[in-house]
């Protein structure tokens, strides 16, 4: 059933999705290894991330470092209830494309069959649950590192700094995830360009992939991140 309303697409809807599924993965392989000479703001940020554990575990009170990370883990939860809630939003409109139709026949004069407004919503809702699972994921790693921290004995101790290197780790791994999630959520963003048609997925694509890399190589971030490394 599936390939019989996959054979309904066009060979240009077909290359325009995958093109913003490889534009997804690849972006994401770029900015979690970037070039040792120029680096993302995200690898930048995980040597801050270190820092910041090892100023911890040289803290005798680190009431400071616990409430950092409950706000992290705040962010982590939001970003986790909203991406479920427009996972929600796409699945009512899977069940009733009437109104979406309607819309895009005004604009593009496409008047394709209902499964074929589906197929167009599933990738949006791939990109939505996959931004959630990467959320949760997240917010988990953020309690494994406050546990971690907790594990944290006083300061001059001899397993400190290995213990501090170990919530640093789980720190960034959680950082990871969430930036994972958050690109994903960009690129749901970006499908929905496709309810237009495929050539307007592309260039809702490329505008999400340069918003993407810019932020990550090109932003005022990464100038003030570049010029205060630790």
């Amino acid at each position: 059933m599936i390939m019989t309303h996959l054979t309904a697409l066009t060979l240009a809807d077909l290359a325009a999705a995958v093109f913003i599924l490889a534009a997804w993965a690849l972006s994401g392989w770029v900015i979690e290894h970037p070039p040792a000479k120029f680096p993302s703001v995200s690898v930048l940020m995980a040597e801050y991330r270190r820092a910041w554990m090892a100023a911890a575990e040289a803290r005798e009170n680190r009431i400071f470092d616990s409430q950092i990370l409950g706000t992290l883990r705040q962010g982590t939860s939001f970003f986790a209830s909203t991406s479920i809630l427009a996972v929600g939003g796409v699945l009512a409109l899977i069940g009733n494309t009437d109104q979406l139709r309607g819309v895009a026949v005004e604009f593009t004069a496409d008047d394709s069959p209902e499964y074929v407004w589906q197929l167009k919503l599933i990738l949006v809702g791939f990109f939505l649950t996959f931004a959630f699972l990467k959320f949760v994921w997240s917010h988990r790693l953020f309690g494994y590192c406050a546990v971690v921290m907790g594990g944290l004995l006083e300061t001059g101790h001899d397993s400190g700094p290995r213990i501090a290197a170990q919530a640093a780790s789980l720190n960034i791994r959680a950082s990871v995830n969430f930036t994972r999630g958050l690109r994903a959520m960009y690129f749901a963003l970006g499908a929905l360009g496709w309810i237009l048609g495929p050539v307007a997925l592309v260039m809702t694509t490329l505008a999400v992939l340069y918003l993407l890399l810019s932020r990550e190589f090109w932003s005022a971030p990464r100038t003030i991140l570049l010029d205060r490394q630790p």
